[in-house]
């Protein structure tokens, strides 16, 4: 995990920045007094280098040993999930394809926004009831403005396909109260699409005047999609826990990767850590967040995982006797942050003051 590798990566940058200044310092000073002090900022610098080379060893040897795990990859389809145990791997889609048909059509207000977001005014207008967006953040999103009409030609395309899913719903054999909420959206998100291709303006208060009686339809849609989530997540945690066995479940780690937006709390996490044991689901159930989704999502979290396990070890044997030490290490905080913190509470404090309060914390 980030938090290890940041601490040991950190002290190498730091120590040979250090080496650079202590070098010219020295150098400064004579030829004779560099002599003897770059050999030994070396030879301290490589105790770091070593360490890192053997951390990354083990990581890579527990990577392989790790079991059991399931990782989840959150996907458009609700969530590709893989089992790992016993050297042996299975994947699977467990959620219904109904769940990627109730969002699909909950998701065309934002596919609208999307195209027509660029071309805002900055001026927010002072509609009653509703939170405004940050002036700031919608300049930035609001980048090209309104004195452009580039958006018609994209909007006039999402149209005609919105146009082609509201012709077609019929034959999609939804549930009578989901085929009527996705009628009510997509007649609506056409109806804004075309009006405003065919005025060649909108704004701000148009779009919310679109999207504003929309709140009920999205959210059956969303239901049903929920719905369909964890009647397919279950079903499959019910098999794998069979398969597992009651003496190894326990031990089960999952591994839920997302985008940040969507990972605190993520949907598979609420439904995956009710199969968990209640005495370590809190700790056994890993959130990872990630800027995209990787390409190989089991090669990741097992990699993640494998720093998260051997610290949480780690954190036992190196810091035995010093608590808050301890949990800096096997956590998602920095091993520096509590001293980072101390000093930033009291930047006065005297390098003695942090062994002491370390000492009273064991």
């Amino acid at each position: 995990m980030s938090t290890r590798r940041s601490f040991l990566g950190t002290a190498t940058a730091v120590g040979a920045l250090a080496l650079l200044d202590g070098a010219d310092a020295a150098a400064a000073a004579g030829p004779d007094a560099a002599a003897p002090e770059l050999p030994a900022r070396h030879a301290v610098l490589a105790v770091d280098t070593a360490t890192q080379r053997h951390y990354d060893a083990l990581r890579a040897e527990l990577a392989r040993r790790l079991g059991p795990v399931i990782v989840v990859q959150n996907d458009d389809r609700g969530g590709l999930y893989t089992l790992v145990h016993h050297g042996t791997r299975e994947s699977a889609h467990p959620v219904p394809a109904l769940f990627a048909l109730a969002k699909s059509i909950a998701h065309a207000p934002l596919g609208i926004y999307s195209i027509v977001a660029p071309y805002l005014d900055h001026r927010v207008p002072g509609l009653p009831g509703a939170p405004r967006p940050d002036r700031h953040d919608l300049r930035m999103v609001a980048f090209k403005g309104p004195r452009t009409k580039d958006w018609v030609g994209p909007l006039r395309e999402f149209g005609a396909t919105l146009t082609t899913a509201r012709r077609q719903l019929g034959d999609a054999r939804l549930p009578r109260e989901l085929a009527a909420s996705s009628a009510q959206i997509l007649d609506a998100a056409v109806e804004f699409a075309e009006g405003s291709v065919r005025r060649g303006a909108f704004d701000m208060r148009s779009f919310e005047h679109f999207t504003s009686g929309l709140d009920d339809a999205i959210g059956t849609n969303l239901s049903y999609a929920a719905r369909a989530q964890i009647a397919g997540v279950e079903g499959l945690m019910k098999r794998w826990r069979a398969e597992v066995g009651e003496a190894d479940w326990p031990g089960l780690y999952v591994v839920v990767l997302s985008i940040w937006t969507t990972s605190a709390p993520n949907q598979n996490s609420l439904i995956v850590k009710r199969f968990l044991d209640p005495a370590t689901a809190d700790v056994h159930l890993i959130d990872l967040p990630t800027a995209q989704l990787p390409a190989d999502p089991v090669l990741v979290a097992l990699d993640n995982l494998a720093r998260i396990v051997q610290d949480n070890v780690a954190a036992e044997l190196v810091f035995p006797t010093d608590r808050k030490l301890a949990d800096a290490l096997k956590g998602p905080e920095d091993l520096l942050a509590p001293a980072i913190r101390r000093q930033l509470a009291c930047p006065y404090r005297t390098s003695a003051a942090p062994r002491k309060d370390a000492g009273a914390a064991s």
